[in-house]
C-alpha cells in the first residue's frame, strides 16, 4: 500500500504562522507535523509516499528530499494550478498503481491506529472508506451520519452552524480503491467533500464511514496549534517524545543530546530543547518546547510556550502561553500575558508589555517600553474568515487600516479582468473616505478601473451597479452605526449582490498569501470621478416608472421623514417633491457627533417623529437608517411599529392589493413569524444567505424581521427609499390608513434573544436540539426549529461568527411564549453545564 499525503494547502486560517512555512511544515515538538504522520505510517509498513504539493513546495522538498534519510521513498507531484483535493490526487494516478491506497492530510496530529481503518475497509469490501471522529466545532469539516452497517447516509461539507446535524466529521483520512479515481475528472478543480462524495452517492456507490478512536486534531488556526502542544504536554495524546530524557525534581527534559544546566535553572513539567540552546542562569522553564539556536538570557521565565529556531530572549523576560516564530529578537524585561503570537522577523524593544491574545505579523519593530494592547497590522481576524456576509468589519485605523484596505482591494481586483471597472461609493464619515482612498490604490495596481461615486446612498450605488453592464463589481464604505469605532467595507458582484461565501474565500486566500496581480505601468487602472447627477436621475426616473404617480399625486399624501443624518438626503427629498408628496424631512445633514451615539439619537428621533405625525395629521412617518436600508414605520396616529408588526403590515397591504389569480411570491428567513396567513401571497421561508440574482428574481418581495425590504419590481437589493414610497403607494391603492392596517394584525408573541455559548459547544447544542425534536414536528433547514403545536415554535441557530446562539420564539400569547422560552433556557443551561 502507498500513502498519498496532501501537503498543498495555503494555511490561510493559521496565518501568520504560515508566513514562510507551508502548514504541514509547522513544527510539532521540533519536527514538522507532516513528518510525525509519515513516520506513524512507516511504523505499520507503508514506505512509499506520494506527496501532493502546491504552496511553497520547495520547503517540503528541501527538507524530505527523496525520503531516504527517513527510510522511505517519496514521489512529489506538483500541479500547475489549484485542482482541489480530489483533483490533486487524480494527478498522482500514474504513481498510485493498481492497489488501494490511503489519503491523509499532512497538517493534522493524531494517534489513530490506522490498522483499524484498513481492517474495516477490507471487511466491508469497501470502495472508499472515510475515517470519522467527533469534534466540538465541525464547521471546517464534512459532517457525516452513518447507519449501523457503516454506510454514510448523509454528508455535508463545511456546513454553517445552522446546517450542523451531527458532531461526527470526516477526518480527511481515506482508504480508496484505484477505480474510484475514474470518477475524478483530470485537470479540473474537484473536491472530495463538495464534488466526489456527492457524485458517488448519486451513482449508488456506498461510502463507508469508520469511527476511529483516539486523538485527532486538524491544526487549522493558531488556537488549535497551541492546543496541540497543550494536549501533548498533558499526555492526552499517545505521542512518542524522542531523544535523551533528563529528570529534574519537578519536571523532565527531552533533548537530542543531554544538556549540562546550571543549578539555578528550573525545569518544571515537560520541557523539550532543540540543538544549540543556551539557557543562562536563573532561567525558569515550564511546559515549553524550544527549537534550535535559541538563547534565553538570565532570570527569564517561559511558561506553556513554543519557541521556534533562531530566537533571542533578553534578561528577565516573562512569556506565558506564547508562540514565538523564527528569527525574532525580544529585549530584556519584556512582559507577555497569555496568548501572544509573534510572527517571524520581529524586534521587540526592552520593557515592552503585551496584553492578552495579541498577534504581531511579520517583520515588525516595536519600540522600547511600548504597551501593545491590540494586534499589529491585521487585528484579530486570523481566528475566522475576515469576511462576514460579504463585509469586512473592524476598528477604524487599527484592525481596518489603510494597509489592510489596500491589500483587500488587491485581492479583490486580482479576481477581476484587467481593464474592467468597479463602482465605488461611501458615506460621509471621514474614516470611510480614508479607507476608500487606500482601497482605490489597490484596485488600480491590479489594472482595474474605478468609477468613484464618492458620498452616495448605498441603494443608489447598488441600483447603478445592477442596471449597468459597465461594472464587474462594487464596494461600499460606511461607518458602523452600532459601534462608531468600527468601519465596514462591503463588496458586491456585478449584480449588486453581496459576494457569496465562495467568492469571499477566494479573495481571502489571495489576501493572506498576498497573491496579487501587479500590472505593468501602461495597464494601471484609472479613476473616473462622478458627482452622480446622472446616476441620481436614472434612479429617480426608474422609481417614478415603477410607481403609480397619478394615484400618489391625487391622494395628497403627507409624510414625515427622519433621514437620521445619512446621505440619502442628497436624493430622497427631491424624489418626494417630484412625486407631489407633501413632506417634512428631519436630520437631513451629516452630524458625526450625533451618529457617535446612535442609540440615543434613534430614541430621540423616534419620539420626535411620532409627535410630529400626530400633531400635524400626517399620513405616515418613517425613520430611514443612515445606511438607507432599514426603515421604521410610524402610523398616522403616532404609533411606532416594531419591526415584526411593520413586516406584517406590509404583507397585509401586499395581499389585499393583489388579485387572487396573480398571487405574489414572498421570501422570508426561517426565523420570520408564520402565525398569520395572507390569502394572496405565496410565502417561502429559507436560509437568508448567499443569494444569487437568479434566486432573487423568483420573488416579488423579500424581507427580514429587521426592517429590510426588497421589492423586486424595482431592484433585487435592499432599498429603504423605494420601500418607503412603495408602502405609500400600497396605502393609496388600498384606501386604508396605516393605523387601520395595524389594527388588522392580531397580536402574538415573538421573541429574539442571544444565549452565550462557546464555539466548542455549538455542535453539541445542535445535537441536543435535534434530540429534543424527536417525536415533534421539526426542521433543520437553518439551525433546528421545533414546533410545540401548530402556532408555537422555537428556532435555534448558532451564530456563525460570535460565541452565542440565536434563539427565535413564536407563540400564540405571552404566557405560552415565556413558558417555552423558560423551558428551553433551562435545558440549554443544563446541556452547556454537562
Amino acid at each position: 500500500m502507498k500513502a498519498v499525503v496532501m501537503a498543498g494547502g495555503f494555511g490561510t486560517r493559521i496565518q501568520p504562522l504560515t508566513n514562510s512555512k507551508p502548514k504541514p511544515m509547522l513544527p510539532i515538538m521540533n519536527k514538522p507535523m507532516m513528518e510525525h504522520t509519515m513516520m506513524m505510517l512507516k511504523e505499520i509498513g507503508i514506505t512509499e509516499f506520494i506527496v501532493l504539493l502546491y504552496f511553497k513546495p520547495e520547503i517540503i522538498k528541501d527538507y524530505f528530499k527523496d525520503g531516504s534519510d527517513f527510510g522511505i521513498k517519496i514521489t512529489y507531484v506538483l500541479p500547475d494550478d489549484d485542482y482541489g483535493t480530489a483533483g490533486a490526487v487524480k494527478l498522482a494516478q500514474e504513481h498510485i498503481g493498481d492497489e488501494n491506497f490511503i489519503v491523509i492530510s499532512g497538517d493534522l496530529v493524531t494517534d489513530f491506529d490506522f490498522k483499524n481503518l484498513f481492517a474495516f475497509h477490507k471487511e466491508k469490501n469497501s470502495k472508499l472508506s472515510i475515517g470519522l471522529t467527533s469534534v466540538d466545532n465541525p464547521l471546517q469539516f464534512g459532517v457525516v451520519i452513518v447507519n449501523e452497517e457503516g454506510v454514510i447516509e448523509k454528508f455535508l461539507e463545511k456546513p454553517s452552524w445552522g446546517e450542523v446535524f451531527s458532531d461526527t466529521i470526516n477526518t480527511g483520512i481515506y482508504v480508496i480503491e484505484p477505480e474510484i479515481l475514474e470518477y475524478i475528472p483530470k485537470n479540473e478543480n474537484f473536491d472530495f467533500g463538495k464534488d466526489l462524495f456527492p457524485l458517488l452517492m448519486q451513482q449508488k456507490v456506498d461510502l463507508m464511514g469508520c469511527n476511529l478512536s483516539g486523538y485527532w486534531r486538524d491544526v487549522g488556526n493558531p488556537e488549535s496549534y497551541r492546543e496541540v502542544y497543550e494536549d501533548i504536554l498533558a499526555h492526552h495524546v499517545d505521542f512518542l517524545l524522542d531523544g535523551h530524557k533528563q529528570l529534574f525534581p519537578d519536571g523532565v527534559l527531552y533533548s537530542e543530546k543531554p544538556y549540562s544546566l546550571d543549578p539555578s535553572i528550573e525545569i518544571t513539567g515537560t520541557v523539550v530543547l532543540g540543538k544549540k540552546v543556551t539557557l543562562n542562569n536563573g532561567v525558569k522553564l515550564y511546559n515549553s518546547v524550544i527549537s534550535d539556536n535559541v538563547v534565553i538570557d538570565a532570570d527569564s521565565k517561559i511558561r506553556n510556550s513554543v519557541i521556534w529556531e533562531n530566537v533571542f530572549i533578553g534578561k528577565k523576560t516573562k512569556l506565558d502561553n506564547a508562540v514565538i516564530c523564527n528569527n525574532n529578537t525580544i529585549g530584556k524585561n519584556v512582559s507577555v500575558k497569555a496568548g501572544l503570537i509573534l510572527a517571524e522577523g520581529c524586534e521587540i524593544g526592552e520593557l515592552s508589555s503585551f496584553e492578552r491574545d495579541i498577534t504581531v505579523w511579520p517583520d515588525k519593530k516595536i519600540e522600547a517600553a511600548s504597551i501593545v494592547s491590540h494586534n499589529i497590522v491585521l487585528g484579530s481576524r486570523y481566528k475566522n474568515s475576515i469576511f462576514e456576509n460579504g463585509s469586512v468589519i473592524g476598528t477604524s485605523n487599527v484592525e481596518l487600516s489603510c494597509e489592510m484596505a489596500t491589500k483587500l482591494a488587491e485581492a479583490f481586483a486580482s479576481q477581476l479582468p484587467v481593464g474592467s471597472t468597479v463602482l465605488v461609493g461611501r458615506d460621509d464619515d471621514k474614516n470611510s473616505r480614508m479607507l476608500k482612498r487606500a482601497f482605490l490604490g489597490g484596485l488600480l495596481s491590479a489594472g482595474v478601473h474605478v468609477h468613484d461615486l464618492k458620498s452616495i446612498p448605498q441603494p443608489l450605488l447598488r441600483y447603478t451597479l445592477a442596471n449597468s453592464s459597465k461594472y464587474v463589481g462594487g464596494a461600499q464604505f460606511k461607518r458602523c452605526i452600532n459601534d462608531p469605532r468600527n468601519s465596514e467595507i462591503t463588496l458586491f458582484d456585478e449584480h449588486a449582490v453581496r459576494i457569496n461565501t465562495s467568492a469571499a474565500k477566494v479573495i481571502e486566500k489571495a489576501f493572506f498569501i498576498e497573491k496579487f496581480r501587479r500590472v505593468e505601468h501602461a495597464s494601471i487602472g484609472e479613476i473616473f470621478e462622478s458627482n452622480y447627477c446622472e446616476e441620481c436621475l436614472d434612479y429617480k426616473n426608474s422609481i417614478e416608472k415603477c410607481l403609480d404617480q397619478v394615484g400618489i399625486r391625487q391622494s395628497n399624501l403627507r409624510i414625515a421623514v427622519d433621514l437620521m443624518h445619512g446621505n440619502s438626503a442628497k436624493v430622497f427629498p427631491t424624489i418626494l417633491n417630484e412625486l407631489g408628496i407633501e413632506n417634512i424631512v428631519l436630520n437631513s445633514y451629516y452630524d458625526e457627533q450625533k451618529l457617535s451615539n446612535f442609540v440615543v439619537m434613534k430614541k430621540r428621533s423616534t419620539e420626535n417623529i411620532s409627535k410630529i405625525v400626530q400633531s400635524l395629521g400626517h399620513d405616515m412617518g418613517v425613520l430611514i437608517a443612515p445606511n438607507a436600508q432599514i426603515i421604521t414605520l410610524v402610523t398616522d396616529l403616532g404609533e411606532v411599529l416594531n419591526k415584526i408588526k411593520s413586516l406584517h403590515c406590509v404583507l397585509y397591504l401586499l395581499s389585499i392589493t393583489t388579485k387572487p389569480d396573480e398571487k405574489k411570491k414572498v421570501f422570508l428567513p426561517t426565523w420570520a413569524p408564520d402565525v398569520l396567513e395572507f390569502d394572496n401571497l405565496i410565502i417561502e421561508r429559507g436560509k437568508y444567505t448567499d443569494f444569487t440574482v437568479e434566486q432573487l428574481k423568483r420573488y416579488d418581495f423579500i424581507a427580514t424581521v429587521d426592517g429590510n425590504y426588497t421589492f423586486s419590481e424595482f431592484n433585487y437589493t435592499r432599498d429603504a427609499l423605494y420601500s418607503t414610497l412603495k408602502i405609500l403607494e400600497l396605502l393609496t391603492v388600498s384606501g386604508l390608513k396605516l393605523s387601520e392596517v395595524a389594527k388588522e394584525i392580531d397580536y402574538f408573541y415573538y421573541k429574539t434573544t442571544k444565549v452565550e455559548c462557546p464555539q466548542s459547544l455549538k455542535a453539541k447544542m445542535m445535537r441536543k436540539f435535534l434530540e429534543s425534536a424527536k417525536g415533534k414536528k421539526s426542521s433543520h433547514l437553518d439551525g433546528v426549529k421545533i414546533w410545540e403545536n401548530e402556532t408555537d415554535w422555537i428556532l435555534m441557530i448558532p451564530n456563525q461568527y460570535g460565541e452565542y446562539l440565536n434563539l427565535y420564539i413564536q407563540a400564540k400569547d405571552d404566557v405560552a411564549g415565556e413558558n417555552l422560552f423558560k423551558q428551553y433556557k433551562e435545558k440549554m443551561a443544563q446541556w452547556i453545564a454537562q
